[in-house]
């Protein structure tokens, strides 16, 4: 199959604190308003199926997870589009902060586990994974971060020198009031990955308010070309959809190929991480 020339990608942002029940109609509701937009792939925040707030998640059967994630599936494949969806997964011993790649034919055919961990709750009931993402939608090579991951950029770079022309990043940036108002005054929730890179950069994140008030998130979900210059951005506050068409021949990864010729005494070294990336690339997630 040939890659696509030109894809185009809505980005979902979404509360982070909902219910099971809501955030699944929330994402069957914009899984089709993708579609009936002419989108390919649809990009959903950090968790969005079980929501990040912690008291709540770890009290949810997971048996309601996973058929909250077979309806997802259904739906993807009703819409004929990709959806990339995240969950909080209860494991044998704690749980895994997963993205699910979901396929047209509504096939789960990738999934990456969160690296880095953020937060008190997080850490504390949550591993990080163990490989870096590298998979293809209609045939274009892609990668994907959750969250804090985005703030070690290894973990797109090399998929980029490995041939991933798009970085999907779901996230959630929660956190205290006075920390969401910094991330949204100097522009850090997240940085665009295409000025060091060369590679698009889709983000959908999250907004609203913890139910006790203590947190908040910080919005701002985009759509940046390799330039790092905005196709399609969010707002602080409110729930929405963004969509951008992607020109595929821009995602040149030009700055990341050009790590692997200088200094020459680090190619052997970024060849190998790359040979272990592409090895592991294919781990499932336990």
């Amino acid at each position: 199959m040939s890659p696509a020339a030109i894809l185009q990608v809505s980005c979902v942002q979404l509360h982070w604190a909902g219910s099971l029940e809501r955030n699944l109609e929330r994402a069957l509701h914009y899984i089709r308003l993708a579609a009936d937009a002419g989108s390919r792939v649809v990009l959903f925040p950090e968790a969005n199926l079980t929501g990040y707030y912690f008291p709540e998640v770890v009290g949810l059967d997971p048996k309601e997870v996973e058929r909250a994630l077979d309806r997802t599936c259904r739906a993807a494949a009703q819409a004929g589009i990709w959806a990339i969806v995240g969950a909080l997964k209860k494991t044998r011993d704690r749980f895994l902060n997963l993205s699910h790649v979901i396929s047209p034919a509504g096939a789960v055919v990738y999934e990456y586990a969160k690296v880095h961990l953020a937060g008190r709750d997080e850490k504390a009931y949550c591993r990080g994974g163990d490989k870096l993402a590298l998979f293809e939608i209609d045939g274009i090579p892609s990668t994907l971060v959750i969250c804090r991951d985005g703030r070690h950029p290894e973990l797109y770079r090399i998929p980029a020198m490995a041939g991933a022309k798009i970085l999907f990043h779901p996230s959630c940036s929660s956190d205290e009031i006075e920390a969401v108002v910094w991330k949204r005054t100097s522009g850090r929730a997240q940085q665009p990955a295409g000025p060091t890179t060369g590679i698009f950069h889709c983000v959908a994140n999250t907004v609203g308010q913890s139910p006790d008030g203590k947190q908040s998130s910080s919005g701002q979900s985009f759509i940046r070309e390799p330039s790092g210059l905005p196709l399609a951005e969010a707002g602080y506050y409110q729930e929405e959809m963004i969509t951008a068409v992607l020109d595929l021949d821009r995602a040149d990864r030009g700055y990341a190929l050009d790590s692997l010729d200088a200094p020459p005494f680090l190619r052997s070294r970024w060849e190998s991480m790359i040979a272990d990336v592409k090895a592991r690339a294919g781990i499932k997630p336990e």
